[in-house]
């Protein structure tokens, strides 16, 4: 963990003696889900994009994450699917593919990889639900601050100093090393062309 404050034993979330607040920065990924991956529409026939020909619907809910430190940071996401159906008259079971992707900076993919979740309707059941998980290894010299950008952003500040007015994390230098090591664990639905701007445009 990086200490991102001016200094002091306060609790995150309080001010310090120097009148700056007390915040925490973890350098282990977090988990998130992308805009428009959260969900899937499944039609029958596949072509159509019409109400009535809506199969199934699938959410992804309950993301949590999970941090190990070890000789890097291990990220485990796990999640519930929730999905319900048009058709209950028969058992069915539905697979569905999803992605977790490691993100650097908010905008480099370093890794992904693609899995498979499965949901079993029981006859005459409208919903099911399934459990799944993600992980990510993210090096822990990539993901700290280097030792003089900690210092210049928890070095304490007085009244009357030059640099007593400056936000330390408005400098080039900070916000570009709190970019660089910056990690996110992104967890969605692995969608089509097709399917992504269904969610984008419904």
């Amino acid at each position: 963990m990086a200490v991102l404050a001016l200094a002091g034993c306060s609790r995150r979330g309080e001010i310090d003696a120097t009148g700056g607040i007390v915040a925490v920065r973890s350098a282990c990924p977090i988990a998130a889900i992308p805009a428009q991956t959260g969900d899937i529409t499944l039609f029958n026939p596949a072509q159509s994009r019409d109400a009535s020909a809506i199969d199934v619907v699938a959410e992804i809910t309950n993301l949590r994450s999970t941090c190990a430190d070890g000789t890097q940071y291990y990220t485990e996401a796990t999640f519930v699917v929730n999905a319900r159906r048009s058709d209950a008259s028969v058992a069915r079971q539905v697979t569905l593919p999803y992605f977790s992707a490691v993100v650097r900076g908010g905008n480099v993919v370093v890794a992904k990889r693609v899995n498979q979740v499965t949901l079993n309707f029981a006859a005459g059941e409208y919903r099911a639900s399934a459990q799944a998980k993600a992980g990510s290894y993210v090096d822990k010299a990539a993901a700290s601050l280097p030792a003089d950008i900690q210092a210049k952003i928890t070095q304490k500040r007085k009244a009357g100093d030059a640099d007593a007015a400056i936000d330390p994390f408005a400098q080039p230098d900070v916000k570009a090393a709190l970019l660089r090591t910056s990690f996110e664990l992104l967890v969605g639905f692995n969608l089509t062309q097709d399917q992504l701007k269904y969610n984008a445009t419904r």
